[in-house]
């Protein structure tokens, strides 16, 4: 009988990963890991959504240890708070210097869930390891879930190609609502709990107030792009993203508003009216670091700047090693600090950093 380790969140996903596995007969072993320490800066406390008596990450542990029991299989918790530190926290903080919008989810799946995961996985005699996540491997290869609402390659892009080989996403060809059916049929504890948004070290806590407790906030102007009027005053160029129209603080008009640029030298967040203006669309793009999952080099397919993006056609030229040059019909605020990701068809090609974007 073969061993599978999977990584259990303490959500519904991971908890039904684990019934899908030991329904196909393998011996499963539950893993939790703790990435952040819930304590620091815990602002959590006095908020109405949260329940106060316990930190999130230990109502999670607690939930992943419910069922576990229920099912059946034992649960092994390890602390990576430490390494999430070090890997994926720093980065998140150097991109924001850099006036970047980083993916910290992307990095968490490189550094800890298919690297320290995995090598604590096989010390447990693991044979596969498993997550909860809504992708599917096909011949060792990262490809869409069938559920492509749900369908999270995007986030596994980075991810050492080598390691799909032992990898197992038993919520392949599963939709989410069936994933809901399954555990409340099983009784599951984690059945009609709220799946989890955000950034996991952030969670239910504002992000604002949060980061200042990391990065030192400076104002500055805001200013139409176009008119060169000064419209108001931002309280960070770190707390705002290409595309963002929420949160500008411009009074009725901000519904129509939207960042187009930031100028990090004269701290200067530009913005301009309406949803199809220029500013916000490019062409083109630098990919640096990109992790090619495939040995294939094609020219022509179709790629992701963000998770819920459709898949946009582009083609691609490779400038060196890492570096591609991608080219696609005009698309809406791509950001540089963010993922590109490729298909072809279903297969994902790999993934890498938006770097630079050039408009028409």
């Amino acid at each position: 009988m073969k061993t599978v380790v999977i990584g259990m969140s303490g959500g519904v996903d991971s908890s039904v990963a684990a019934i899908k596995l030991l329904e196909q007969g393998y011996n499963v072993i539950g893993l939790f890991m703790r990435n952040w320490d819930s304590t620091i800066n815990n602002d959590y406390l006095g908020n109405p959504n949260l329940n106060n008596s316990i930190c999130p990450q230990e109502e999670d542990y607690n939930d992943a240890l419910k069922v576990c029991q229920k099912i059946g299989i034992p649960l092994h918790r390890v602390d990576y708070v430490k390494e999430y530190w070090d890997n994926v926290f720093t980065y998140f903080l150097d991109e924001l210097k850099k006036g970047r919008t980083p993916n910290p989810d992307v990095m968490c799946n490189k550094y800890i869930k298919f690297d320290l995961f995995y090598k604590k996985a096989k010390e447990l005699g693991a044979d596969y390891i498993a997550t909860g996540h809504y992708a599917k491997i096909r011949d060792g290869k990262l490809c869409k879930a069938s559920d492509l609402n749900k369908d999270q390659s995007y986030f596994l892009a980075y991810v050492n190609k080598d390691i799909f080989k032992e990898v197992l996403f038993p919520l392949q060809d599963i939709t989410k609502p069936e994933v809901r059916k399954i555990a409340l049929k099983n009784g599951l504890v984690t059945a009609k709990k709220k799946d989890s948004t955000g950034i996991c070290f952030i969670g239910e806590r504002n992000f604002t107030k949060f980061l200042k407790n990391y990065l030192p906030n400076q104002s500055g102007k805001i200013i139409d792009i176009e008119t060169n009027e000064v419209l108001g005053e931002h309280n960070g160029l770190m707390y705002y993203t290409i595309g963002q129209r929420k949160g500008l603080n411009l009074g009725g008009a901000e519904d129509k508003i939207f960042v187009v640029k930031k100028d990090l030298d004269n701290n200067i967040l530009y913005v301009c009216s309406g949803d199809e203006n220029k500013y916000l669309f490019s062409n083109r793009a630098i990919i640096t670091d990109f992790n090619f999952l495939t040995d294939d080099r094609v020219e022509e397919c179709t790629c992701k700047f963000r998770y819920r993006q459709h898949d946009i056609p582009c083609k691609v030229k490779y400038l060196d090693n890492n570096t591609l040059e991608v080219t696609y019909d005009n698309a809406k605020a791509v950001t540089p600090g963010q993922f590109c990701v490729l298909y072809k068809d279903d297969l994902c090609l790999g993934g890498g950093i938006i770097d630079q974007v050039f408009k028409k």
